[in-house]
């Protein structure tokens, strides 16, 4: 699809898409570029690319796609210093988990006749470097697309196209609909995952119990999510404050509510919840979005392959 693919970043979702891209034939060459000399050489030591640089102005020469795949707060000064190098007709993206933030940051920066079209791939795992990635990674899983006002179709279409081979779906939304949508989906379950296993190792640390030793199932999936990337998840809290507070503030009256119940030993209310929300999970599997296997089918979607 492109003559040349130049990859900013070579993390999860970075490596991913060499990995896929590579068993696709997406690309007749993959340029990978990241400021670490030790993930950059990892890099090509699992031959992810093509040609490998630290400097991401040398990698986006001559580039027909650019992904940006950093944290989101280091969007603009990622946009800032490759902007001189793009070149014209060039379609430029991330994989960002906040938009709005990423095209405030990014956009003053990008060239006239460059296509700057936002998106974000709901994939990932908690683990992260370029020996986290697997091609199958997006396979069936949602890309959303933020275009701005002015987004040429074509560019779009052709973005579309490539994110279809790497085995996406796709949808578009904008920029502030997206922000709102993932902070309850991905952004406040990984929040209150954060909190859940923090509370229970200061148990552990102050009343010297076996909180992590007997640890049930319900809370091993929880230090599932809160093992993810430390800068990735910081940034996104900074990035996407006012849509994550507010979903914050629904959560806490949803749960003071919930208190209630329990005080008052208020039965049908607990059941009445209990049974809607399972029916949340059900839905889930029959989206194809997870499967119907023990363990979360974590042993399967989390450890194939490597390809």
């Amino acid at each position: 699809m492109f003559k040349k693919i130049a990859l900013v970043g070579i993390g999860l979702i970075g490596s991913s898409l060499a990995r896929v891209a590579r068993r696709e034939n997406l690309a007749r060459h993959i340029a990978i570029s990241t400021r670490s000399r030790a993930t950059l050489e990892r890099a090509e030591e699992l031959d992810l690319g093509d040609s490998y640089s630290l400097d991401p102005k040398e990698a986006v020469e001559g580039a027909d796609l650019v992904i940006v795949s950093v944290p989101v707060g280091a969007s603009g000064a990622v946009a800032e210093e490759i902007a001189p190098a793009l070149k014209k007709g060039a379609i430029l993206t991330d994989v960002g988990s906040t938009k709005a933030s990423v095209i405030a940051q990014m956009q003053p920066f990008v060239p006239e006749g460059v296509h700057f079209i936002p998106g974000h791939p709901l994939a990932g795992t908690e683990k992260s470097g370029p020996d986290a990635g697997f091609a199958d990674l997006f396979r069936n899983r949602w890309c959303i697309f933020t275009p701005l006002p002015d987004t040429d179709p074509d560019a779009l279409e052709k973005l579309s196209e490539f994110w279809r081979r790497c085995g996406s779906n796709i949808d578009t939304m904008d920029p502030q609909h997206h922000d709102m949508t993932l902070a309850i989906v991905s952004h406040l379950p990984h929040i209150i995952a954060y909190n859940i296993v923090g509370t229970a190792d200061d148990l552990e640390s102050v009343t010297k119990t076996e909180v992590i030793k007997y640890s049930a199932s319900g809370f091993r999936d929880f230090t599932r999510l809160a093992a993810s990337d430390p800068t990735m998840w910081r940034d996104v809290c900074l990035h996407n404050r006012d849509a994550i507070l507010e979903m914050l503030a629904r959560f806490s009256e949803d749960l003071a509510s919930l208190q209630r119940a329990i005080r008052w030993g208020d039965g049908e209310k607990l059941f009445d919840l209990f049974t809607r929300t399972r029916a949340i999970r059900r839905s889930i599997i029959e989206a194809g979005q997870e499967i119907d296997a023990p363990d979360f089918g974590r042993q399967a979607v989390d450890h194939p392959a490597k390809t």
